[in-house]
């Protein structure tokens, strides 16, 4: 009975397997009859790793091809919410160098009017002077303070200028953020629409490329991402055309030719590094 439970469970597990798995595997071993009991196995021919690369390599350009079309938008949002950002802290600053500049107004003007009770005072006090020298020494604490007034008001009328300027700055830093907010809703809205139109295309070839990685070993696969990286158009894995590299098309001995042909070892090109497959293998993937 409990057999019977467990034979059930297994052929309900097994109706169960991903459908994207099942394609992709289905892919491969269709070419080289890869099974899952091989990708345990510690050796997987060359051959296969070739075959599982190249394969790899044709549904990452996919993906590319998809990327191209959303050209630099993506990269122009960014640049553009940078900006925002830059210009949302610029103005921040403004608002700040304001608030001091008005308390620094605020500040003079209290000078100023402490200044002239000073002098009212000193005024009051010359009337009951003694002698000329205590009415001299409280003219000069009056001509003092009427100094400290000019000098209030001077410093008062540069931070006026001062503020106007900064308002000014604000004013234009605002103007420039409206425009940047306006530019960046039309970008992302192009950019979604070219997403919405992709993104179901894009996340299936993504899915069937991470499948995909899964048939190569990691050594081998950090080398074929390393080179991706490293090339202007992305291409890791070439085939041999016309007796040349299919990425760099530089030209290819006929011995080194033949060894790609042998598929008894992973051959890149000396001259661009990327890994190279010979016309048939190529062909074979391609149908």
């Amino acid at each position: 009975m409990a057999k019977s439970t467990s034979k059930a469970k297994a052929a309900t597990e097994n109706e169960t397997v991903n459908p994207q798995e099942t394609e992709v595997q289905s892919h491969i071993s269709a070419h080289v009859s890869l099974s899952q009991s091989d990708v345990e196995e510690t050796e997987i021919s060359i051959e296969k790793k070739l075959i599982a690369l190249y394969s790899l390599q044709q549904i990452d350009s996919q993906i590319d091809k998809i990327k191209i079309i959303r050209g630099e938008l993506p990269l122009e949002v960014e640049d553009l919410e940078d900006e925002i950002i830059g210009l949302e802290t610029r103005i921040d600053n403004y608002i700040q160098e304001i608030e001091a500049l008005k308390v620094s107004v605020k500040e003079k003007e209290a000078q100023i009017k402490d200044s002239h009770l000073q002098i009212k005072r000193y005024e009051e006090q010359q009337m009951n002077v003694r002698n000329n020298r205590e009415y001299d020494s409280l003219s000069k604490e009056i001509e003092f303070q009427n100094l400290e007034i000019a000098l209030a008001e001077k410093r008062i009328k540069e931070f006026t200028q001062m503020l106007s300027l900064k308002n000014e700055e604000i004013e234009a830093a605002q103007k420039v953020l409206d425009e940047r907010k306006n530019d960046l809703e039309i970008k992302k809205s192009e950019l979604a629409d070219i997403v919405s139109e992709t993104e179901k295309e894009e996340n299936s070839l993504q899915s069937k490329s991470e499948e995909y990685q899964r048939y190569i070993e990691e050594r081998l696969l950090t080398a074929y991402k390393r080179i991706r990286k490293n090339a202007r158009n992305g291409l890791a894995v070439v085939s041999v055309e016309r007796d040349a590299c299919g990425g760099c098309f530089s030209a290819i001995p006929p011995q080194r030719q033949l060894d790609i042909r042998m598929h008894k070892k992973i051959i890149v090109c000396e001259y661009c590094g990327r890994i190279l497959v010979d016309h048939g293998l190529a062909s074979s993937v391609n149908h």
